[in-house]
């Protein structure tokens, strides 16, 4: 089991180190957005709008539709649930943001890492 436990840790880590390449055609607009306050990580894996803004509504669609189908993979490749994938994904997420950037706690609220 705690084999098991560990190639999943591997896999996900791998996936999302995949997902930022991926998702780098946005890198810098989507730093701007973090560094201005618009947009934040949420620990369901996805981008939150912080702000009522066109564009960050714009990226943070883009961005979030391209993590769902990894997600997606993911589940199905490790025969686990969307959830499973989504809670370990915004776990390293909010892990990986950088200081003075917006994650949602617990309580739902937008707050500086």
């Amino acid at each position: 089991m705690k084999k098991l436990a560990s190639s999943f840790i591997k896999k996900i880590t791998c996936a999302l180190l995949i997902s930022t390449m991926a998702f780098s055609a946005w890198a810098l607009s989507l730093s701007q957005a973090k560094q201005q306050g618009l947009v934040g990580e949420m620990p369901n894996g996805y981008l939150g709008v912080v702000v009522d803004n066109v564009e960050a509504k714009s990226l943070v669609a883009d961005i979030n539709r391209k993590r769902k189908s990894i997600y997606m993979n993911l589940a199905r490749k490790n025969k686990i649930t969307m959830q499973q994938v989504t809670a370990l994904a915004g776990e390293k997420a909010i892990a990986k943001t950088q200081s003075g950037n917006l994650i949602k706690n617990s309580a739902g609220q937008w707050v500086k890492k």
